[in-house]
């Protein structure tokens, strides 16, 4: 499969294997109320990957340690790239890893940054088989506490919303990237089932289920609706053909920001976006300047 076809199948149907969605429909078809109990447990649990060559240099050149984060009582992998005094926090996505943004963190690095980022529980190298949203938001507020402050953090994909919901717990940063971040946390779940071989139903009753086992609206850790709050220097960059998080996410989330500049890209996805040499000068550029 190409690198332009793969772009255009979600990372979800990439990653999980062809026995899981046979079952997933045949579930769907017995019975919504246990297919939404499977779904939400595939719904948090992440698939792991070998680690890609480009990321490499990341791995092998940062200081990694494994860190406690003692609100959730879960372990994760601290990576420390580069040795500048600006510091700046990646915030991977679901099922990937702290060198995600390898390319990223090069060009910062040769700019003077020092980087950190995590691979969240479950990810990565972390331990651990289930994973979730709130995991992300609370080691971003356990580093920036022990290796902040950050002067930007970037965030891609869930790391985005994550990102945006520490900022609006407290976490004080003076620029923030988002790239390829979705808004709606029940838009999410209905792409999740449809990407599962579900149906809407399914994915309400997961909705419903998830938010019972959390006691609170999922919906309330929606990028648009923590962006309302977050009045940071903040950069949105999407792929217009991004089938993973759609366009428009990038859209509501812009209109909700007091302070926000829109930059749109095409041919790239949700994951080639990371690595192209126009996206990683923009981001350099966003994040050097100085604020006026």
């Amino acid at each position: 499969m190409t690198k332009k076809i793969k772009d255009k199948v979600p990372v979800q149907q990439l990653l999980v294997p062809k026995y899981i969605l046979n079952i997933s429909k045949i579930l769907t078809k017995i019975s919504p109320l246990i297919a939404s109990r499977f779904a939400a447990r595939l719904f948090l649990t992440p698939f792991k990957y070998k680690l890609h060559p480009r990321e490499r240099e990341m791995d092998e050149e940062s200081v990694q340690s494994t860190v406690r984060i003692p609100k959730i009582n879960r372990d994760i992998i601290v990576y420390d790239y580069g040795e500048g005094e600006k510091k700046v926090l990646l915030v991977h996505g679901w099922s990937s890893r702290g060198t995600q943004m390898s390319k990223i963190a090069r060009s910062l690095k040769t700019e003077g940054y020092r980087l950190i980022s995590f691979d969240a529980p479950a990810h990565g190298k972390a331990p651990g088989k289930i994973s979730m949203m709130p995991f992300f938001i609370e080691a971003v507020h356990y580093l920036n506490k022990v290796c902040g402050p950050f002067d930007a953090v970037v965030g891609h994909s869930l790391g985005g919303m994550s990102a945006l919901r520490a900022i609006r717990e407290g976490l004080k940063t003076q620029k923030l990237v988002l790239i390829g971040t979705a808004n709606s946390v029940t838009h999410i779940t209905r792409d999740f089932a449809k990407n599962m071989k579900m149906n809407d139903l399914v994915a309400s009753k997961m909705k419903r289920y998830l938010d019972k086992k959390f006691e609170q609206d999922m919906d309330l850790y929606s990028g648009a609706e923590s962006a309302k709050y977050v009045t940071t220097s903040t950069l949105i960059i999407h792929d217009e053909e991004d089938v993973d998080v759609a366009v428009s996410s990038a859209h509501e989330i812009d209109k909700a920001l007091t302070n926000s500049e829109l930059y749109i890209t095409s041919n790239l996805g949700h994951r080639r976006i990371l690595g192209d040499e126009a996206v990683i000068n923009k981001i350099t550029t966003f994040i050097t300047a100085q604020s006026l």
